[in-house]
C-alpha cells in the first residue's frame, strides 16, 4: 500500500500552528512529498532521527531522556497542530525524547532538510519556530525551579531532627565552619552553649522511652521558646543540644544558658495530670569564640565547660 503523504491526504496547513500566518501555497508546496504517518495508542513514534513531528490526528506523549536528567516527570502532551522534535532538527542531534501516541493518531512527519527549507523560504515560519522555542525554554526553566524549590525543601527536611524539630548534627556540620569564619573575619563575637538532660537514662529507665521522648521534645520546645529569632538550636545526639548564639559574647551568653536552665527545669513532660510529674533539669556549658579557635576547639570548650557542670552537682551553668 503507498503510504499516505501530505499532498494526498485531508489535511491542510492552517491547522498547523507552526505555519500561522505562512505563505499557504509555499508551504503546502515543500510539505506535499512528507509521509503521515498512523500511530496506534502506546506506539512510539519516530526512530531517534533527525525529523519534526506534527500531530494530525489524536495526541501524544513526550517524555524527555534520561541523558538530559530531565526523566523525573516531564512529560508533555502534544495535540493536534502542535510539533514535537524540533531542538532534533535544530542541533543536529539524534533526538533524545520518547514521544509515543496517547491516543490512535496521525502523525506528519517532516525530515530535517525539509524543515531548513521551510524556515529559508518562509520568515514567518522561523518566527514561529523561534517563538515555540522560547516557550519550550521558558516551561523548562520554569520546571527547573520548580524542582530546586522542592530539592531545597527536602534537603532543608533532612538537616531538622525528626523528633525534637531542631536542626540535626548534618545542618551543625554544614553550618558551623561558615559561621566560625565569619565571626572571626568580622571579629564578632560567637557563643555556644552545650545541654545535656540530666540522669536522661535514669529517666527512660524509670518512665519509658515514649516518655523519654516526650522529654526531649518538651526540653528542645523549652529552649526554642527561649532563643532569638539570631539564635539557632540542634540537637547534637541523644539527649545532648547545642545552641549557637551569633553576635554574642560571654556575659549575655551566660545569661542565657541561666534562662535555658531555668525554662527546662519548669517543662512539662505529661500534659495529663494525673500521671506523675517527672523531673526534669539540665546542665549547660557555655564557651565563646576564642581568637584562632576553629569550630571543633569551641565545641571542645563548651563540652569541658558541661562536664564541670556535672561535676558540680548538675542543673546548672557553667562557663569555659
Amino acid at each position: 500500500m503507498k503510504p499516505t503523504t501530505f499532498s494526498t491526504s485531508p489535511y491542510s496547513t492552517d491547522m498547523i500552528q507552526l505555519f500561522t500566518g505562512a505563505d499557504q501555497a509555499t508551504v503546502g508546496k515543500l510539505l506535499g512529498p512528507c509521509p503521515i504517518v498512523t500511530v496506534a495508542a502506546g506506539r512510539p513514534v519516530g526512530d531517534g532521527r533527525r525529523a519534526l513531528y506534527i500531530v494530525l490526528r489524536g495526541a501524544l506523549s513526550v517524555a524527555t531522556d534520561a541523558r538530559m536528567g530531565m526523566a523525573d516527570g516531564n512529560v508533555t502532551k502534544v495535540l493536534p497542530g502542535e510539533s514535537a522534535g524540533e531542538h532534533a532538527v535544530l542541533d543536529e542531534e539524534a533526538n533524545l525524547t520518547a514521544i509515543t501516541a496517547l491516543e490512535d493518531a496521525d502523525v506528519l512527519v517532516i525530515d530535517a532538510a525539509t524543515v531548513w527549507k521551510l524556515v529559508d523560504e518562509s520568515n514567518c515560519v522561523a518566527r514561529n519556530l523561534l517563538r515555540l522555542l522560547s516557550f519550550r525554554i521558558r516551561a523548562a526553566n520554569a520546571q527547573l525551579r520548580r524542582r530546586q524549590k522542592v530539592g531545597e525543601f527536602y534537603r532543608q527536611m533532612s538537616m531538622v531532627d525528626g523528633l525534637t524539630g531542631l536542626y540535626n548534627r548534618a545542618w551543625l556540620e554544614e553550618l558551623l565552619p561558615p559561621m566560625v569564619g565569619q565571626a572571626h573575619g568580622t571579629e564578632q563575637p560567637l557563643s555556644l552553649i552545650m545541654v545535656d538532660l540530666d540522669h536522661f537514662k535514669k529517666f527512660n529507665d524509670s518512665h519509658g522511652h515514649l516518655a523519654g521522648d516526650q522529654a526531649l521534645r518538651a526540653a528542645a520546645q523549652a529552649i526554642s521558646n527561649a532563643l532569638r529569632p539570631s539564635d539557632f538550636a540542634v540537637r547534637y545526639g541523644g539527649e545532648e543540644m547545642l545552641v549557637l548564639l551569633p553576635d554574642t559574647g560571654a556575659d549575655v551568653a551566660v545569661v542565657v544558658a541561666e534562662r535555658l536552665c531555668d525554662r527546662i527545669r519548669q517543662s512539662v513532660v505529661f500534659h495529663d495530670m494525673r500521671l506523675p510529674m517527672p523531673h526534669l533539669t539540665a546542665s549547660l556549658g557555655v564557651a565563646s569564640l576564642a581568637e584562632g579557635q576553629d569550630e571543633q576547639a569551641l565545641i571542645a570548650c563548651a563540652d569541658a565547660a558541661l562536664y564541670r557542670a556535672k561535676e558540680a552537682g548538675r542543673n546548672r551553668v557553667v562557663a569555659a
